[in-house]
């Protein structure tokens, strides 16, 4: 279909081309029939050139670095096509040759002028092929990174489900230890994520609604974790609706406070803050640190999610991270 679009336009283009010269040369000279025909005919040489360049020689030569051979075919196409013309100037001398009353003009004025037109043509198709090739092989660059970014990606999707089920079969496991009560409650829980993490959220974007009923879900899960002692302070403001979101984004923020933050402080809980306006998310969370944890905090959460913005809002985000004495602030704003 793409080849057949390209001989479209190739046709329209030297139709046009042609009519034009015609139009011109009707409006200022009289020409008959066989005038339009024999220029036509020129023309049509002329164009055979342009192709034989084109889709001959700088393939098989000039592509291949052959350029001694390239040049000995241009010299010879250059002297085989002017004497082409010249046998067909001779054949319709009165129509070429002949300009008014004055004598018929000379084979080496004629070879000369015909040599420059078919350089013309000659130098047009090349312009023409290193254009093509040159665009060609930026579209094939841009799908080679467009996989290569995908598959990074992907591949970045792949490390989220092993860490978040990592985090929170250490928390189940800390309930199953302690017999708690509701350690079936934390299993119904991780079931209802992990069902959204395999199922819902294979698309690029997901519904920001969905979502952040996914993050409520895993705070649940902490607040069941933690019981009566856990401290936090989750809200949504702005309009969530007819919005969209990549999705697994904001899980590792979330991840990092409870996992490196303190949860169980009435004075210093974890707040969680997303606020939407119009087309803009911003994102806060903030948690009191631990004086004994010796862990760097974020990890391969957050440098994952960093990659991830780099990848999927290139130039739509801003994160600042701020890393002080006793808290741990994450501020993200995002255009989604």
């Amino acid at each position: 279909m793409k080849q057949r679009w390209q001989i479209f336009w190739h046709i329209f283009f030297w139709g046009i081309l042609i009519a034009f010269f015609v139009l011109m040369m009707r409006t200022y000279t009289k020409t008959g029939v066989t005038d339009l025909l024999v220029y036509i005919l020129f023309y049509a040489i002329d164009i055979s050139l342009f192709y034989i360049n084109y889709l001959l020689l700088i393939p098989r030569f000039l592509d291949k670095k052959r350029y001694g051979l390239y040049a000995v075919n241009i010299v010879f196409s250059l002297i085989l096509f002017g004497f082409i013309k010249y046998g067909f100037a001779v054949i319709f001398k009165q129509y070429v040759l002949v300009h008014g009353k004055g004598p018929a003009m000379g084979f080496g004025v004629y070879f000369l002028s015909t040599t420059i037109t078919n350089l013309i043509f000659l130098f047009l198709s090349t312009i023409l092929k290193f254009t093509v090739d040159w665009f060609l092989n930026e579209r094939v660059q841009r799908d080679l990174e467009n996989q290569r970014l995908s598959a990074e990606l992907a591949f970045l999707k792949s490390q989220i489900n092993p860490h978040f089920l990592f985090n929170s079969l250490n928390s189940i496991y800390s309930l199953a230890y302690q017999r708690s009560e509701t350690t079936p409650e934390a299993i119904l829980k991780l079931s209802e994520i992990m069902r959204y993490m395999l199922y819902e959220c294979n698309d690029n974007k997901v519904d920001l609604v969905r979502e952040l009923q996914y993050l409520q879900n895993y705070i649940d899960l902490q607040k069941i974790r933690f019981g009566a002692k856990a401290y936090i302070d989750f809200k949504i403001e702005g309009e969530i609706q007819n919005q969209q979101i990549v999705p697994l984004l904001l899980i590792a923020f979330i991840e990092n406070a409870f996992k490196h933050g303190v949860a169980n402080d009435a004075l210093t809980p974890i707040r969680i803050l997303v606020d939407v306006d119009e087309s803009h998310l911003h994102f806060y969370i903030q948690n009191k640190k631990h004086t004994n944890n010796r862990d760097e905090a974020g990890g391969i959460g957050l440098n994952n999610v960093k990659r991830r913005l780099d990848l999927l809002y290139p130039g739509k985000y801003n994160l600042d991270i701020r890393d002080e004495t006793n808290t741990y602030t994450i501020e993200l704003s995002l255009v989604l």
